[in-house]
């Protein structure tokens, strides 16, 4: 079977290896035909910035492999599940499977699928809000002891 590996970190300070190590193996074991491999370094909440993503839905569309393999759900989108639906219901309709390392149940044919996809894409959604609330209360902390936070002063 012919497969794309799209892997995706959100900051520069993470590696995509930890996701494209496992992905290749798994590739490797089962004996799929890797044809691309995407990968970026950008948040999932910058729409338009996954220039990659919009790269695998091009050849997606142009019939280049049946299977794209992503280490979880929340790398492909963390835009609730609105977006996660969207986003695999286009590649269904490319006759293009999503297949998860971490959600092993996107393998198994089941009429529920979709209704799991909503629901991990609204669990990634809300993880990302908590860690945005978590951030910004860690700003305003360090804020109140006067420890400068943001771009550095102009001098």
């Amino acid at each position: 079977m012919k497969v794309a590996i799209y892997a995706r970190v959100s900051t520069d300070e993470q590696t995509e290896q930890n996701q494209l190590a496992p992905l290749l193996s798994i590739a490797e074991q089962r004996k799929y035909e890797i044809v691309e491999i995407y990968q970026e370094q950008v948040s999932a909440w910058k729409n338009g910035h996954q220039k990659e993503l919009a790269r695998l839905f091009e050849d997606a569309r142009k019939g280049k492999f049946q299977s794209v393999l992503v280490w979880a759900l929340d790398r492909i989108t963390r835009e609730g599940p609105l977006r996660i639906l969207e986003y695999y219901k286009k590649l269904s309709d490319y006759g293009v499977s999503v297949i998860s390392l971490q959600e092993s149940w996107t393998e198994m044919p089941s009429e529920i699928k979709p209704l799991l996809i909503a629901v991990m894409g609204w669990v990634a959604e809300q993880e990302s809000k908590r860690r945005s609330e978590r951030t910004i209360a860690g700003m305003a902390r360090a804020k109140g002891q006067g420890v400068h936070c943001g771009r550095p002063r102009k001098i």
